[in-house]
């Protein structure tokens, strides 16, 4: 497996395993899923040389750290470990962001014990908490690295200026937030802000939740109960159009003899080297086939192909129903 850069100094995989849909996101978020079988797909990405792994307090909440830190027993050095706080919620389930600075320690002291390890390699902000400074929020994190207990920080779907409040405060090596062939408009403006400050870029759902790869043909195809049922670009109104950007990926990968979710994230990977996509797996057989995307090459006229059938903003709907865009790019 090849590697990247986060930032200055964070050395990772070029792709990484986003572990979210493995434990704990509720029923049938993105289908079923199996520890035992996530497990062993966490284990066989190890095999494979990728070393960067992501997951978050709120994905269960706790369930998804607790099985990562069970899936990483024993195997721990040389991988990067990235987890997010920033939620509130109780027995009663979500209740919001927090994002003060008590809650940060608290955050931070709960997934090292439940992913099992001394140091969180990075600690990204979920979503901004339009109630705290960001400069509060990101001084209780960099007292966190100064303790030994976080490496690097990051933030996730942050606006212009909060990441350059967050910058002027300390160092931030990644910035996390939706980026794949149908969610392009970070291009314009967070894309280049990232690489004036020296940021990577972590993108989320880099396969469109699963749309990208071909293997939903139709609403019908998703199990009761799956989230993508309420998705607005999974959608009867939207789902036909859409479809139209999955030809034209699939067409180049049979060009090339692979998948489309290959396609999808070699294009990711073609669009900078500063850019580490986390495709989600629960399951080995399509955790092998998306880390072969690094292998991947593209040609310009594939990339032409690519960028006129998905062009930023023309996707068929809204990436997140209005509740959830409120919480984007503060």
């Amino acid at each position: 497996m090849k590697t990247r850069k986060l930032g200055k100094e964070l050395t990772v995989s070029a792709l990484g395993v986003g572990c979210m849909p493995m434990a704990g996101i509720g029923k049938g978020m993105y289908g079923q899923a199996n520890d035992e079988e996530s497990i062993a797909t966490i284990h066989r990405a190890i095999d494979l040389g990728v070393t960067f792994f992501d997951t978050a307090e709120v994905y269960g909440p706790h369930r998804n750290e607790e099985l990562l830190g069970q899936a990483i027993k024993g195997k721990r050095e040389g991988l990067v470990i990235a987890t997010k706080f920033g939620f509130a919620f109780d027995e009663n389930g979500f209740r919001g962001v927090d994002s003060r600075p008590d809650n940060v320690r608290k955050a931070c002291e709960g997934s090292l014990q439940r992913l099992g390890i001394d140091v969180i390699d990075l600690f990204y902000q979920h979503r901004v908490d339009p109630d705290v400074p960001i400069e509060e929020t990101v001084g209780a994190m960099s007292r966190l690295v100064e303790e030994g207990k976080v490496r690097y920080l990051g933030l996730s779907e942050a606006g212009p200026d909060t990441i350059r409040k967050a910058v002027a405060t300390h160092p931030i090596a990644a910035l996390q937030s939706e980026y794949s062939l149908w969610e392009r408009d970070i291009e314009a403006e967070i894309l280049p802000l990232c690489r004036e400050l020296d940021i990577g870029f972590v993108p989320y759902s880099p396969l469109g939740r699963g749309f990208l790869t071909g293997q939903v043909t139709s609403r019908d195809d998703l199990p009761e109960g799956d989230y993508r049922l309420n998705d607005p670009r999974y959608s009867e109104e939207n789902f036909a159009k859409n479809m139209e950007i999955v030809a034209v990926v699939k067409s180049i990968g049979d060009a090339h003899g692979v998948s489309p979710a290959q396609i999808a994230l070699a294009w990711l990977l073609h669009q900078g080297d500063d850019i580490v996509p986390i495709p989600g797996s629960k399951r080995r057989v399509t955790l092998e086939d998306s880390m072969a995307a690094a292998d991947v090459a593209l040609s310009d006229d594939d990339l032409a192909k690519l960028d006129a059938a998905a062009p930023a903003g023309e996707t068929a709907g809204p990436r997140y129903h209005e509740p959830m865009m409120k919480m984007v790019r503060i």
